[in-house]
C-alpha cells in the first residue's frame, strides 16, 4: 500500500520524535545529564501520539495494533498503578477469542472432510495429501520445539504479583487417562469446558459420517457447516477490531507489573520464531521443491503476491483466492487446487504449527515449570491433532494455544505477554502457511503426474496478467 502525503508526514514526524526521545534517554542514562523526567515523558508521548496519527490515517489493523503496543507500553511505564486495572481489556479480548474455539474447529474440519464426498475419486490424492501434511507439520512442530529450547526465550519472565498466589503445577496424567481424555462422552460438555482435542475427534468422525451418506441428506448439513464457517470468519474479524484495545491493555499491564525488562523476552521470542521459520523454509520447503523438480523461479514468482497479501493482512483466508489462481496459472489442474488448497487450510498450516509448539513451551518456561523431554514429546503429539483445527483466520493459533495449555494444566498469564507481540509473529507464520499450501498443491500434482498438463482457464490467465 502506498503512503499518502499526510501519512508520510505523520511517519516522518514520528521517526524524528522517536529519535529525539532515544537521544534524551541515552543522555540521561549514560552521560549523567540531569534532564527532567517530565521532559522525557513528554518526548515519549509526543512520539507515540505522532504514530497514533499515522495509524489513524492508515486505517490498517496491523498498524492500529502497533499503536496499541506503544500506548500500552507507555501507560505501563508512566502509570503502573493505573495500568494494573487495564488487564480487564486483555481478559475481555481473550474471552472473545475463546468463544470461537468449538464452532471454528467443528465447521472447518467438517467442511474440509465432507466437502469432498466422492471418496473413491479423491482417495488416492487425499491419502497422499494427508501424509504429506502430517510429515511436514510434524517437522515444523519439532523445529519449533528445538528453537525455543535453544533460545529459552521464556526463562526469566517474572510472574505478576497479582497472580503470585495462584498454584502453578503440571498435573501428571497416566497414559490411559490421556487416551480416555481424547474421546468425548458429551460433546456439549466438551464445548462448554473448551476441550479442544475432544471437539477435534468429534468433528473428524462427524465429517467422515457426513461424507458417507446420500447427497440429499448430506447437502443441508454441509451447507449449514459452510455457513457456520463463514460466520465464524466474520465473527473473528469483528472480534479483531477490539484487538488494538486488548493489546494495549495487555502491554500496559505487563509493563506496569514487570517493567520494560520483559520486552527483552518478547523480542527474543519474536526473533526465535523468525529464525525457526527461516530454518524451516530452507531445510524443508527448499529440499521438497528440489526433490519434486519444481521450477523454483516460477514458483517464487507465483507465490510472491499471495505471500505478500498474507503478510500484510496476517490472514491465510485473505490470500486464498489469489493463491488458488496463482497455482492454477503455475500449472496445477483446477480440480487438484480446489481439493488440496482448502484441505491444507485445516491440515497444513506449517507456520502456525511451528509457532504453537514454540509458544506452548514459552508458556511453561515463563511459568517456571520444567517439562521433561517426554512431556514435551507428548505435547507435540497432542498438537499434531489440535493444530489441525487451525483455520485460515487471523490469530486462530491463539485459540489452539489457549486450549493446549489448558489441557496440560499450564497457567494462562504468559499468554498476556505473548499477546503484545502476537501480531508481529502472526504476519510471519501466516506467510509460511500460504507458501506451504501453495507448495503442497504443486507437490501433489507432480506426484500424480498432472503438473503442467492443463492450461489455466482464460479468467485465471487474465487475472494473473493484471
Amino acid at each position: 500500500m502506498k503512503h499518502s502525503p499526510l501519512q508520510l508526514r505523520f511517519l516522518l514526524v514520528f521517526l524524528l520524535l522517536a529519535g529525539l526521545a532515544s537521544v534524551l534517554w541515552a543522555v540521561t542514562h549514560y552521560a549523567g545529564a540531569p534532564l527532567s523526567p517530565l521532559m522525557l515523558q513528554i518526548a515519549r508521548w509526543t512520539a507515540v501520539l505522532a504514530f497514533c496519527g499515522y495509524a489513524y490515517s492508515r486505517r490498517s489493523l496491523s498498524i492500529w495494533i502497533a499503536a496499541g503496543i506503544m500506548v500500552g507500553a507507555e501507560i505501563g511505564h508512566d502509570w503502573p498503578t493505573t495500568a494494573g486495572s487495564l488487564q480487564v481489556l486483555s481478559i475481555i479480548f481473550l474471552k472473545l477469542i475463546k468463544t470461537i474455539i468449538a464452532p471454528l474447529i467443528f465447521s472447518t474440519l467438517v467442511v474440509g472432510i465432507a466437502g469432498h464426498s466422492n471418496i473413491k475419486q479423491v482417495g488416492r490424492m487425499g491419502i497422499k495429501a494427508l501424509i504429506y501434511f502430517e510429515v511436514v507439520t510434524t517437522i515444523a512442530l519439532f523445529i519449533g520445539l528445538a528453537a525455543i529450547n535453544f533460545s529459552k526465550a521464556g526463562v526469566g519472565v517474572t510472574q505478576p504479583a497479582s497472580t503470585a498466589t495462584q498454584p502453578i503445577q503440571a498435573t501428571q496424567q497416566t497414559g490411559s487417562e490421556i487416551i480416555q481424555h481424547v474421546f468425548p462422552e458429551n460433546i456439549a460438555k466438551s464445548v462448554a469446558e473448551g476441550q479442544v482435542l475432544q471437539v477435534v475427534v468429534f468433528s473428524i468422525i462427524f465429517g467422515i459420517a457426513l461424507a458417507t451418506i446420500g447427497e440429499d441428506k448430506r447437502r443441508p448439513m454441509l451447507q449449514f457447516c459452510e455457513s457456520l464457517s463463514e460466520t465464524m470468519f466474520k465473527f473473528t474479524n469483528i472480534v479483531m477490531l477490539f484487538a488494538p484495545v486488548g493489546v494495549a491493555g495487555a502491554i500496559a499491564y505487563t509493563v506496569g507489573a514487570m517493567g520494560f525488562g520483559v520486552i527483552r523476552n518478547l523480542l527474543t521470542l519474536v526473533a526465535t520464531l523468525y529464525a525457526a521459520l527461516i530454518v524451516f523454509v530452507l531445510c524443508v520447503f527448499l529440499p521438497v521443491a528440489l526433490i519434486v523438480r519444481l521450477p523454483l523461479k516460477r514458483f517464487l514468482k507465483a507465490v510472491a503476491e499471495p505471500a505478500s497479501i498474507a503478510f500484510a493482512t496476517a490472514s491465510s483466508e485473505a490470500a486464498l483466492p489469489r493463491a488458488m489462481e496463482a497455482m492454477e496459472a503455475f500449472g496445477v489442474p483446477r480440480q487438484m487446487v480446489a481439493f488440496v488448497m482448502p484441505t491444507g487450510y485445516s491440515f497444513n498450516l506449517d507456520g502456525s504449527t511451528l509457532y504453537i509448539s514454540l509458544a506452548a513451551i514459552f508458556v511453561a518456561q515463563a511459568a517456571g515449570i520444567p517439562l521433561s523431554f517426554g512431556q514435551q514429546l507428548l505435547m507435540v503429539f497432542t498438537l499434531m491433532l489440535t493444530s489441525k483445527g487451525v483455520a485460515g483466520v487471523p490469530r486462530a493459533t491463539l485459540v489452539i494455544l489457549l486450549g493446549t495449555i489448558d489441557s496440560f494444566h499450564l497457567p494462562s498469564w504468559p499468554i498476556y505477554i505473548i499477546l503484545g507481540v502476537d501480531q508481529l509473529m502472526d504476519m510471519a507464520r501466516t506467510t509460511v502457511n500460504v507458501v506451504g499450501n501453495c507448495l503442497a498443491t504443486a507437490v501433489i500434482a507432480r506426484w500424480e503426474g498432472e503438473f503442467g498438463t492443463e492450461a489455466p482457464s482464460p479468467a485465471v490467465a487474465d487475472a494473473m496478467a493484471q
